[in-house]
């Protein structure tokens, strides 16, 4: 039986006043709606609405975009998940994660040589694949139609705007970037830093955009491209092979579905980690009475922290690539929840050490992009795609003008060693061949009777799963607007560090000396950028929420 929080008084903090975090960008529309973290992607995908295009159209219109636009995460050298919900039939996912080469081993990472921003670090990329399939089967204009827009981006230039200046000049002026293609595609001619009205202008990006818009997603994965990318590879010790290329298949998965205070909530299978783990949190936190204490109560925040950590601990213990990990069906379950939640004490933090006794410890930047697509015929569309860390590994592959990847680095780097700090060693998640490194993104589409009412995701690492809970419940338990969902301030724990991360620790001290006593260490630090859309049930309109932690804007028709 759980006991009560007798030591802490209720926070009745209702209303929401949190000056620290900025509010979201709205558009509201009766027809389609597109929003994303770069303002010209978000025209893109709106135009293809508008030019008879399906949200599927739209989406995959929009990731072209971009990898354009937003190169930060925006690519075509990454890879991802996309959620599809059409009306009257069940929701379904696209996976395009990035694969592990054939020559990749087991300790690449066990003696820190390689890093990073090393080749070696590039995981076989997904995202043309990805969208090539989820177009074939959903999509309704042609293909050359919704890659275009990409390559007249990039061959005729596009205005750089403050959020993409300040990203360009950081990178380039950071002493790690020292690939010279990276510094020639992205720097300024004159060497100067870049401005807000500047002209971006990436040629080599627009051939190879063009070559795909052209020949199709085959135009990447073999021929001249892939000869381009082996090349590169080849030249600076890096793993993958044209053969590795050609191998690489995109998957339709069926999405993993928990129900909650009678909403349908869909996101992605493993190798998403993202899915697994909301579910398993959902269905935690929905034994308690959350609407007895406010949102910004200890009691809740208590509850949330202690599932997280809980999910977290499942995440490490078992997820991996599931053609090469088995894994237990029960941690979706309502009855595996119901003895999770039984573990929770609230009257004090468990320590994360003694949540996985099995697991030895050892004593000693991210940038992925979400957005969110809805049509005028209801289908929606949820995606989150990568190059894992800011700008990839910083490497353009010479001569097509792309970014690589730095997924290799999603997997447990150290097999074995899992550390207090965060580092996690365990074998699901450990480097093999053809393998697909586990991911935290987490598209998602949550549905009432059978209709969206919320689509959401968001970029930042391990938080991602945690700033997507944190922006269901806002709308599913807490009944706010998808605005303020998304303006809210968001928490994460990750089993380890035993550390809870929340943004808005100046806005709420009485909440964080609360949580004190029960055990529980704080910090201030600021999570992902979650670009959502709101459908009202009743009226069918719909709210396209740009989280303006970054950049972002909100399009409809």
């Amino acid at each position: 039986m759980l006991r009560s929080l007798s030591t802490l008084t209720l926070l009745l903090l209702t209303t929401l006043t949190a000056s620290a975090q900025p509010k979201a960008e709205t558009v509201t529309s009766k027809g389609g709606v597109v929003v994303c973290v770069s303002p010209p992607a978000a025209d893109v995908g709106l135009n293809t609405l508008k030019n008879g295009g399906n949200a599927v159209d739209a989406a995959v219109a929009t990731a072209f975009a971009m990898s354009v636009t937003w190169p930060e995460a925006g690519n075509i050298g990454g890879g991802g998940f996309m959620m599809i919900a059409a009306p009257g039939k069940d929701p379904t996912c696209i996976e395009y994660r990035e694969t592990a080469p054939a020559a990749a081993k087991v300790d690449l990472f066990a003696d820190a040589k390689v890093t990073w921003l090393n080749h070696k670090a590039a995981g076989v990329p997904g995202t043309v694949r990805g969208l090539a399939r989820a177009h074939k089967k959903y999509g309704k204009l042609e293909w050359k139609l919704v890659v275009m827009p990409a390559v007249e981006l990039a061959e005729e230039g596009f205005t750089v705007n403050a959020a993409l200046a300040v990203g360009l000049n950081r990178v380039l002026a950071d002493r790690l970037t020292t690939n010279a293609a990276f510094k020639q595609t992205y720097g300024k001619l004159d060497g100067k830093p870049w401005k807000v009205g500047d002209t971006l202008v990436l040629k080599e990006l627009g051939r190879t955009l063009r070559l795909i818009a052209e020949k199709g997603a085959d135009a990447f994965y073999t021929g001249e491209l892939a000869g381009l990318l082996e090349k590169e590879m080849k030249a600076e010790g890096g793993l993958i092979t044209r053969t590795d290329l050609e191998a690489y298949k995109a998957n339709e998965r069926k999405p993993i579905h928990t129900t909650f205070r009678g909403y349908d909530v869909y996101g992605p299978p493993p190798p998403s980690s993202g899915g697994v783990a909301l579910a398993e949190m959902l269905n935690i936190l929905e034994t308690f009475d959350l609407k007895k204490h406010s949102r910004w109560s200890p009691e809740a925040t208590h509850l949330m922290i202690e599932t997280m950590k809980r999910a977290y601990v499942d995440r490490a213990r078992h997820l991996g690539d599931p053609d090469y990990t088995k894994i237990p069906p029960e941690l979706t379950t309502k009855d595996y929840a119901k003895k999770l939640a039984a573990t929770i004490d609230m009257r004090k933090a468990t320590p994360s050490a003694d949540l996985a006794p099995e697991i030895t410890l050892d004593k000693v930047s991210d940038s992925t992009t979400h957005f969110s697509v809805i049509d005028k015929d209801g289908l929606a569309v949820s995606n989150t795609y990568t190059l894992e860390n800011s700008y990839g590994n910083r490497v353009v592959v010479r001569g097509a003008g792309y970014i690589l990847n730095n997924e290799m680095t999603d997997f447990n780097a150290r097999p074995g060693l899992t550390t207090r700090l965060g580092g996690i060693g365990t074998k699901p998640n450990q480097i093999a061949p053809g393998k697909r490194m586990l991911s935290s993104m987490t598209p998602v589409i949550v549905l009432k009777d059978g209709k969206p009412v919320l689509i959401t995701g968001s970029p930042g690492g391990r938080t991602i799963i945690n700033t997507v809970l944190c922006v269901v419940l806002n709308v599913t338990e807490y009944g706010m607007t998808v605005a303020e969902a998304v303006s809210a301030p968001r928490f994460h724990h990750q089993w380890f560090p035993d550390v809870a991360r929340f943004e808005g620790v100046k806005d709420f001290p009485e909440l964080v000396t609360k949580l004190k006593p029960l055990g529980h260490s704080v910090t201030e630090a600021r999570q992902g950028d979650a670009h959502s859309i709101g459908i009202d049930p009743k009226t069918g309109l719909r709210t396209g929420a740009a989280d303006k932690r970054l950049d972002g804007k909100a399009v409809g028709e």
